[in-house]
């Protein structure tokens, strides 16, 4: 049958390309040939590809393939974009990519994509946009590169590059973004790049680059942003970057820098200054800064001397921060005395453990001044005793006077003592408000799915359906966001060329410090009863963010495209390619078109026939054999794997490959001769997993692609044999990390686990809420929760999962599906245990158990102790504290505290009290977000040797064996992928 199948795809592409021929132009043959290659090497999960197959590529509208008519005199059409944004592809780049000559973007940001890039890229002359962001890409960065003559923008951060900078890179003379923060870049930046005349961003923080920084980047002439934090450079800051005229951005966090801080007062347009957590000494210089400075962050160094006047008067103001130093004297008054500050503007003074002495001046603040003195990592506490001590703070915001740890607070005078209260941290950087479009509309119900009531002219609202765009500044010149609210949506709305009204926004603040914002645009009432955009606008507003024509914003910064989610009634609308029409008429088209179908018809059945021949020829040949099983007959898209070839890849299910097993039987690795590692879960007669639970997997895994969803590459049905072939997780089940004796592996940190518990929440959400029909995965534990070579977290077996319900005739979704109690002893939820009734929050409890023994350790069912009865004791008494896992090391009292409760409320007996799965990631996250930096940057960077941190399970429900054997032997240095525990991000 799949003889079949691929022969009558190659006669319906060869009657396509006859159909296109005599239609209109076609795309240019050499680029049909590669784009059929590089499809080739994506594997695509989502079948957003699919029409890669059928017809010409620039005729046909294959997805994300944009085409344009060169007016050449080979008259062809050529693949001008490449746009595969979010398409939850894997595989590789393919080298053919350089045999597009005539692109221009080269788009696969926020994928999956592994492997290096390759040189070939540096064939593509007029490739303007770089965009590979976002992906799992290794390798370093080819020299070619550096010879492209019309890049504009190379943007590949969020890999796992290595390597040193190429000095070839000196020569993209049209080349304003370099993006390529969080990866393993290394070595010394290339004082070659210096020569860079249009250079605008340049992004390298969060890499291993290391040396001096060169003070050559000072004759970067048109050089915005420079932000480098989170390195390993030697030496002093040059005083030359005092003569960058153009810089708003300075960012050289966390950098091990020695030595004074250079005098920056020339630079007429500085914004932004965070020169914390180094090595710097003497005392501040007298800044003459800017009046557009918002932050100055001078924390975590060894600064003396007093605080120099200069940082008075500033208007624009939003945060000093120069806590964790040995300064001296008294803070001038003069930084918010004379301020006229608005509902939007906030300043933050942090000053923590110096050497203050007092306040200059007046004490009386502006209403919404935030004075931190003391430690902030404190225990948060009620904030509504101080405004009741003070009429100074009885105003519009809040504000904490704290000058805890400081020489001030030894002054016991009652006008002093209001200021030595403990800290109270009220900086929220998790922010999260509409903008006033929607909120102008009283709530109204608009029919499913997908529409809101929102205005559709300023004096109007009605319901519309919105185009949902993931958008996020990379590195914005500000510390507080509502200041420029409003100046945004300005900027923003006139770029895209709509009215303010149609936009609304929420945002929040992430690491970097970055802002991710979800764009909702709705289109404008006409009167006419459309409520949703057109085609061409939906295409003219995506052109203008995948084509980065939305001009630049000085104190915006660099923006980055995260997605543009086209739901209904939008779903089906794709890019169209620009090619020319043909001069045949209708009726001849309509003519190609009949006798094509019938030709292919004729064509079907013979060939249909011929290969039936040739199937039942092979039947009677091998009667012995099982043949095509009932799972094979109703999965496509999963490969059926021969009992001989798994035989040979698990050297004959040896003893030595086994790393597993389970009441179902044993799970092995094998390794296939391409070198390819697989886990095979081999059911044994008489197992707990019966035909049911094997086809259910089956079905389940071959639609289900997520990345923190094991994947299932095929199964094997004969010789009596049922087989399921896994990815191989070279680090096991989540259980057999938490029981960590062997000396080979290392304890799970507290930012490793909450970074397993968010991908393990992810992944559910993603069967709850993304998968079409929805899942209950139903047997979510610690050891159905499995670690790549990256501690990247899958969630896996899916042999007890069942459907969501539907809705009935009336439309009427049931709450719960029926069924008989399955699942493991200590996960069950207690409702679901009584009632039989499985909801989606009974995955919940179950999650939540997992995250209690993440934070202790311990088993769910423990010498007849249940975990959550446990925890739930220790929580109320106050003695949290002492059931925290000792493996962990050190932690974030506060994060825990938010872990726990987050935990105990999955696992409250009331299903109405617990949360959904997607508040748990949204807390997750929240939690990840406040962690203190040292806690979640270290670990994030922290390299993983896979020879040292290898645990081969693969199984569920697994008891781990020793996994080095006779399979490890084949295993080349490429088989183990060592690289960067990523950033947990929202993508």
């Amino acid at each position: 049958m799949i003889e079949l199948r691929s022969l009558w795809l190659r006669v319906v592409w060869t009657l396509s390309l006859l159909l296109v021929a005599a239609d209109c132009q076609s795309t240019y043959p050499a680029e049909v040939t590669a784009l059929q290659v590089i499809g080739e090497s994506f594997i695509d999960w989502d079948n957003s590809l699919s029409n890669w197959n059928r017809g010409d590529p620039c005729a046909s509208n294959w997805t994300g393939v944009l085409c344009f008519n060169m007016t050449l005199d080979d008259s062809y059409l050529h693949v001008r974009e490449l746009q595969l944004l979010n398409l939850n592809l894997s595989g590789t780049l393919s080298p053919s990519l350089g045999q597009l000559s005539y692109m221009r973007i080269l788009d696969v940001m926020w994928n999956q994509i592994t492997g290096s890039i390759p040189k070939e890229i540096g064939k593509l002359t007029n490739l303007r946009l770089l965009l590979l962001n976002g992906n799992q890409l290794t390798g370093s960065l080819p020299e070619e590169i550096g010879y492209l003559p019309n890049l504009e923008r190379i943007q590949i951060d969020e890999n796992y590059i290595s390597g040193e900078i190429p000095k070839s890179f000196a020569n993209l003379n049209m080349t304003q973004h370099f993006l390529m923060n969080n990866n393993s870049l290394s070595g010394q930046i290339p004082p070659e790049l210096s020569r860079l005349p249009s250079l605008v961003h340049l992004l390298l923080d969060n890499n291993n680059l290391s040396g001096y920084l060169p003070p050559q980047l000072s004759e970067l002439l048109s050089l915005r942003i420079l932000q480098l934090d989170n390195n390993h450079f030697d030496g002093t800051i040059p005083p030359s970057y005092g003569n960058m005229l153009q810089l708003l951005k300075l960012s050289l966090r966390n950098c091990t820098l020695q030595g004074p801080i250079p005098d920056l007062s020339r630079i007429p347009n500085l914004a932004y200054i965070d020169l914390s957590n180094n090595k710097l000494n003497g005392s501040i210089p007298y800044m003459n800064l800017s009046d557009g400075i918002t932050t100055i962050d001078l924390s975590r160094n060894q600064l003396t001397g007093t605080i120099p006047p200069s940082f008075s008067g500033l208007p624009n103001l939003q945060r000093l921060s120069l806590f964790n130093n040995s300064l001296n004297g008294s803070v001038p008054s003069g930084i918010w005395q004379n301020r006229t500050f608005n509902s939007t503007e906030q300043l933050t003074l942090d000053m923590q453990n110096n050497n203050i002495s007092g306040i200059s001046g007046s004490l009386n603040l502006p209403a919404n001044v935030i004075l931190r003195f003391a430690n902030l990592c404190s225990q948060y506490i009620s904030c509504y005793s101080c405004v009741y001590h003070h009429q100074d703070l009885l105003h519009l915001y809040l504000n904490i006077f704290s000058l805890q740890g400081n020489p001030a607070c030894l002054n016991t005078s009652a006008s002093m003592l209001i200021y030595c209260q403990s800290p109270i941290a009220l900086v929220n950087h998790l922010q999260s408000i509409p903008s006033n479009s929607t909120d102008k509309c009283p709530p109204q119900s608009c029919p499913p799915p997908n529409f809101e009531y929102a205005p559709g002219s300023p004096t109007r609202c009605f319901c519309a359906a919105p185009l949902l765009i993931g958008y996020r500044l990379k590195s914005p010149g500000f510390s507080e966001f509502p200041t420029y609210f409003y100046s945004f949506e300005v900027y923003l709305t006139s770029g895209l060329k709509i009215k303010h009204f149609q936009l609304d926004l929420t945002y929040e603040w992430q690491k970097g410090p970055r802002l991710r914002m979800l764009l909702k645009i709705f289109p404008v009432y006409t009167g006419n009863g459309s409520n949703i955009f057109n085609r061409s606008e939906v295409f003219r507003i995506r052109s203008l963010f995948t084509q980065w024509a939305i001009p630049d914003s000085d104190i915006f910064g660099p923006y980055e495209l995260l997605n543009f989610t086209l739901l209904d009634p939008y779903k089906d609308f794709i890019p169209t390619s620009a090619s020319s029409s043909s001069g045949i008429s209708k009726g001849s088209v309509a003519g190609i078109v009949i006798g094509a179908i019938v030709a292919a018809v004729l064509l079907s059945a013979l060939v249909s026939l011929y290969i039936l021949r040739l199937l039942r020829k092979k039947y009677h040949a091998v009667p012995n054999r099982r043949h095509v099983s009932r799972a094979s007959l109703k999965i496509e898209g999963v490969k059926s794997f021969g009992y001989e070839e798994l035989k040979r890849a698990t050297n004959n299910f040896d003893a030595g490959c086994e790393v597993g097993q389970g009441g179902y039987g044993k799970v092995y690795k094998g390794i296939f001769s391409n070198g390819t590692v697989v886990a095979i879960k081999r059911a044994e007669e008489g197992s707990l997993q019966g035909e049911k639970e094997f086809l259910t997997e089956i079905e389940l895994l071959s639609r289900l692609h997520h990345r923190n969803l094991v994947s299932l590459l095929g199964f094997c049905d004969e010789e009596g044999e049922q087989m399921l072939v896994y990815e191989f997780m070279y680090n096991g089940t989540l259980r057999d990390n938490l029981s960590v004796t062997e000396k080979h592996k290392e304890a799970l940190t507290f930012a490793m686990r909450i970074r397993i518990a968010l991908g393990s929440a992810k992944g559910i959400l993603y069967l709850h809420s993304e998968a079409n029909p929805p899942i209950f995965h139903r047997d979510i534990k610690a050891t159905n929760i499995l670690l790549d070579s990256q501690l990247i977290a899958k969630v896996a077996d899916f042999g007890l999962s069942r459907l969501a319900p539907v809705a009935d005739m009336e439309g009427v979704v049931p709450g719960h599906v029926s069924t008989v109690v399955k699942g493991t002893p200590g996960y069950l939820d207690p409702e679901y245990l009584l009632t039989h009734k499985l909801t989606n929050k009974s995955d919940v409890y179950s999650l939540g158990v997992v995250f209690l023994e993440l934070l202790t350790g311990m088993h769910p069912i423990t010498h007849g102790k249940n975990i959550v009865r446990e925890v739930n004791n220790a929580y109320r008494s106050g003695m949290i504290f002492s059931l925290i896992d000792a493996k962990m090391g050190s932690y974030p009292s506060k994060c825990v505290e938010k872990f726990v409760t987050l935990a105990l409320k999955c696992c409250q007996e009331d299903t109405d009290e617990r949360p959904s799965v997607a508040e748990v990631v949204w807390e997750l996250e929240t939690i990840w977000h406040i962690m203190p930096e040292s806690d979640s940057r270290t670990n994030d960077s922290m390299n993983i040797e896979s020879g040292k941190n290898v645990s081969s399970a693969q199984s569920s429900s697994s008891t781990t064996k020793n996994p080095y054997g006779p399979c490890e032997a084949d295993i080349s240095g490429s088989d183990l992928v060592s690289g960067v525990v990523p950033i947990i991000t929202s993508r």
